[in-house]
């Protein structure tokens, strides 16, 4: 029996947050009904990534609403709400990642719906907060990370501002959102009161980046990306990634003699060892220029017989087909009109089982019926 198994969530969302959220319930056994409006349906139908369909939903719509049901309802018709304020009297959770007026001029904000049920979780994700002059800003990923500072920890120090290439910011508040829910829940078992559990993409970026922040708190200095090979703002030489002979090499945290040793780089061993912070610019020269000289498997057997900290570079080809990628099992294929689709599973395992569903993404109102008669009719 999965966790979550009797809960039912309801899912007023769309795009990446709200939807990872709901999915990460829905793989631990909750059932989640996307409430979308009719006709059109939630935005993230028609977001094609590469231009990739599975059919008439865009691959990353299925990737991500996996596992769901789907409810139509026009929020501003009556009899429509009607039917939803039925659905929330029986739910135990709401997400919602509308801007933080939306559900309130369609009476469906926390105040209102916790007067149907005093017991349900209402969660939602905001962009910036419900207050403050960015509030109303748009919450999508690449601005967060560039409001945020998040786009000058990556890359090296003489480029200018980088981003992360995937929806960092969505995927950590949706994680997040989980993490309210789930406290709320147990909460809830003891005392048999719901809650309302906030959350915003700029509070999670900035969550994300609490290592640099508290640096830059005690003493005003934003910490600067390394010129060479950056890896971590923080981290002196040699942390980051190098250049060899047929591809590229990651080094770790390790002692920049012992690594001089390992390598045979004297110009490495003629800095103290307390230079690897203050001079990493140039130690990490002297290095790229020396691990260009040979191939990435020579210096790998060195470093590793040495027990220093170094992988391979890889991309998605190599690690798709190594042993320790193949042995996590972490692919799993969801079936929809009798064609099939290859995704990552959820990453959870209970008592050594891994959590996998096959259900595709839901067809725009598909459970409308079911719904309607097993929740709504007699509420």
């Amino acid at each position: 029996m999965l966790p979550l198994q009797g809960i039912i969530v309801l899912e007023f969302c769309q795009y990446l947050s709200g939807p990872s959220a709901s999915l990460r319930l829905a793989d631990l056994g909750a059932r989640v009904i996307k409430i979308e409006r009719p006709k059109t349906g939630d935005a993230g139908r028609k977001l094609a990534i590469k231009d990739m369909w599975v059919d008439d939903n865009s691959l990353l719509f299925h990737t991500i609403n996996r596992n769901k049901e789907s409810f139509t309802a026009d929020l501003k018709n009556e009899d429509d709400k009607a039917v939803l304020y039925k659905l929330i009297q029986k739910a135990d959770v709401l997400i919602h990642n509308f801007r933080p007026d939306v559900m309130g001029k369609n009476g469906l904000d926390y105040a209102t719906v916790q007067q149907l049920n005093p017991r349900l979780v209402y969660a939602e994700i905001s962009g910036y907060g419900k207050k403050g002059p960015w509030k109303n800003k748009p919450g999508q990923d690449l601005l967060l990370q560039s409001m945020s500072g998040l786009a000058y920890t990556t890359g090296n120090g003489s480029n200018g501002p980088v981003p992360f290439g995937i929806s960092i910011t969505d995927i950590l508040a949706g994680s997040q959102l989980v993490q309210g829910v789930l406290g709320a829940l147990i909460r809830r078992q003891k005392t048999n009161k719901g809650a309302l559990i906030e959350v915003s993409l700029l509070e999670s970026i900035l969550d994300f980046q609490f290592e640099l922040l508290t640096t830059y708190f005690a003493n005003d200095v934003q910490p600067k990306r390394s010129v060479v090979a950056n890896g971590q703002p923080l981290l002196g030489a040699p942390y980051g990634i190098y250049e060899t002979a047929n591809g590229h090499l990651a080094l770790a945290m390790m002692d920049i003699h012992q690594l001089a040793d390992t390598v045979q780089c004297p110009a490495v061993k003629a800095f103290a060892k307390e230079d690897a912070f203050a001079k990493r610019d140039e130690i990490k020269q002297l290095l790229a220029d020396h691990l260009k000289e040979k191939e990435t498997a020579y210096w790998l057997n060195l470093l590793q017989e040495a027990g220093l900290w170094a992988m391979e570079v890889m991309n998605w080809d190599g690690l798709t087909k190594h042993d320790a990628y193949r042995v996590l099992k972490m692919e799993q294929n969801v079936s929809i009109n009798e064609k099939q689709f290859i995704t990552t599973r959820c990453p959870i395992r209970i008592d050594g089982e891994l959590l996998l569903s096959a259900k595709p993404a839901p067809q725009l109102g598909e459970q409308n019926e079911v719904i309607r008669r097993e929740l709504v009719a007699g509420s």
